[in-house]
């Protein structure tokens, strides 16, 4: 019984580890987003809430989801004549900040 219990922790610990690693390696700088998210302010809105239907709002949503789209906007995997030229420049931390950045903000909702 000593043995399995060593191995479940061991392994929890192993997970854990593995886990806090994944997220550390992918978290941006969400102070360094807020500089770098101006040039998106224009469509999106300063702090990610859209004004207009036509612009997805950017506050609140996942990090990750916000990286991958950058990604595929870059990668052109992903297809919007507006947004192909904007994530060309972009680096990955570039995406990571901004990502870290958006998702930190207050997600507004609103009613029609």
């Amino acid at each position: 019984m000593k043995k399995i219990t060593t191995m479940v922790c061991g392994a929890a610990l192993v997970l854990g580890w593995q886990m806090s690693v994944t997220s550390v390696a992918h978290a941006g700088n969400a102070a360094a987003g807020k500089e770098k998210a101006k040039a998106c302010a224009a469509c999106h809105g300063a702090d990610g809430n859209s004004a207009s239907a036509d612009f997805p709002k950017l506050a609140g949503q996942n990090a990750d989801y916000i990286v991958k789209s950058l990604q595929g906007y870059k990668s052109g995997t992903r297809k919007n004549p507006i947004m192909a030229p904007m994530g060309t420049n972009l680096s990955q931390r570039d995406m990571e900040d901004l990502a870290a950045y958006f998702s930190s903000q207050q997600g507004l909702v609103t009613f029609k």
